[in-house]
């Protein structure tokens, strides 16, 4: 069960005073750095992508070993979308296997920013995901991601959190107090009473984007008044960067291998201190006894087909691909013919769903409906559905169960 619900995650941890980590990863060394932290520490963590450094690998490709990474961990997991650009990338990411969502409008103005987080939050609520929402702007001082927030603070106030947060339905909320994205420049001076206040009126978890360069104090008292994930990439950048260098000086004639040497190590260092810095060290027993796992539900359909020939069947399953797989929550679909031809169904849909919830919402998606009424059931009266939830019994064994068989 490590890959968990990024909710039941956040919310143990502001009901017990500690933050999780939600580490910007780029490469399989920091994927694989983030990790060996985490079970050495026994931490959660929320292993996070943002779209900003989608430049730097590809996410469709990346994601399979984030996702394995996860799966095959003895700790609690969450896998989230960072700095979303639009609605569309949520559900790109939701469909690659982010079990959370993040979509900054907070450079827009506050009904605006309502208005495209409420779009995010509709569509996620029905694939089962959570989102975190952005109210004020932390912009960016120096460092690597610094060019990508430009512009000066704006602070959040309570007052319009409050109203955010009921008008948008957001889960989680990133605040502006004082951080800022990459390097801080001086002392870095944080509005803590302004951070209780916002907290005293939410009373849901709170997140620190620009958590590199804080001391221990502050990131005490950021947890203490209601900060239960902190984002944090810049000064494992800087680390990795500092042990390259260090690697070009002791071994002059390596090539790139060497050049990357014990970068995993120099990462999974700073992770760790971190976790065990915001409390989350030693925790993984005891969230994984609260949070329900994240698994994904296989939508079965097998039929057969009368009407049409065998090229209609094709050109019924093709557009039914098509249509399907652009629904949200849905991962994947795959379309099959029986390899023996005396088969009581010779056709079959295996649509395989990110979550329970999508059961549901795929049902009711206008696009499944109209293909459903238009093409599909008229040609296919002779049919069974069954929905399969995946059960993981540990760590390395799982197995199918029926929850539910129906005639459709």
């Amino acid at each position: 069960m490590p890959l968990v619900d990024m909710k039941d995650m956040l919310n143990h941890a502001y009901r017990h005073g500690y933050a999780v980590g939600a580490f910007d990863l780029v490469s399989l060394d920091f994927l694989e750095g983030i990790m060996t932290a985490a079970e050495r520490s026994r931490a959660p963590v929320i292993l996070s992508l943002a779209e900003s450094h989608f430049e730097y690998f590809d996410f469709e490709l990346v994601m399979p070993a984030v996702e394995a990474a996860a799966r095959r961990a003895s700790v609690p997991v969450a896998i989230h979308l960072d700095h979303g650009g639009s609605l569309a990338s949520a559900v790109t990411a939701i469909r690659y296997g982010c079990n959370g969502v993040m979509v900054d409008a907070s450079s827009q103005p506050l009904s605006d920013n309502i208005q495209a987080t409420r779009a995010v939050v509709d569509m996620a609520h029905a694939c089962g995901v959570p989102v975190e929402g952005e109210l004020g702007y932390v912009p960016g001082v120096e460092g690597e991601d610094a060019e990508r927030h430009p512009g000066e603070v704006a602070y959040t106030t309570p007052e319009q959190a409050g109203a955010y947060v009921e008008q948008s339905g957001v889960d989680f909320l990133a605040v502006s107090i004082g951080t800022v994205h990459g390097r801080m420049k001086g002392e870095p001076r944080l509005d803590f009473q302004r951070l209780q206040q916002i907290n005293e009126v939410l009373g849901i978890p709170l997140v620190i984007h620009g958590g590199t360069g804080l001391s221990d104090d502050q990131f005490r008292q950021l947890i203490a008044n209601g900060v239960a994930k902190i984002n944090y990439y810049t000064a494992l950048s800087d680390a990795a960067a500092k042990q390259i260098n260090e690697n070009t000086k002791t071994d002059t004639g390596s090539g790139y291998t060497g050049l990357v040497k014990h970068l995993c190590a120099t990462i999974a260092t700073e992770v760790e201190r971190c976790m065990h810095q915001w409390g989350a060290a030693g925790r993984a027993d005891e969230l994984l006894s609260h949070c329900q796992a994240w698994m994904p539900v296989e939508h079965l359909i097998v039929y057969n087909v009368h009407g049409v020939g065998k090229a209609g069947a094709e050109t019924m399953i093709a557009e039914g691909r098509r249509i399907l797989s652009a629904i949200p929550g849905v991962r994947e679909v795959f379309t099959g013919e029986a390899v023996q031809n005396d088969a009581e169904y010779q056709y079959t849909w295996l649509v395989r769903f990110c979550h329970l919830a999508v059961v549901d919402s795929y049902r009711e998606h206008p696009e499944h409906v109209a293909f459903a009424d238009k093409l599909f059931r008229p040609v296919a009266g002779e049919r069974i559905s069954i929905d399969y939830q995946m059960l993981a019994t540990d760590v390395t064994h799982i197995e199918y169960s029926n929850k539910e068989k129906v005639m459709r």
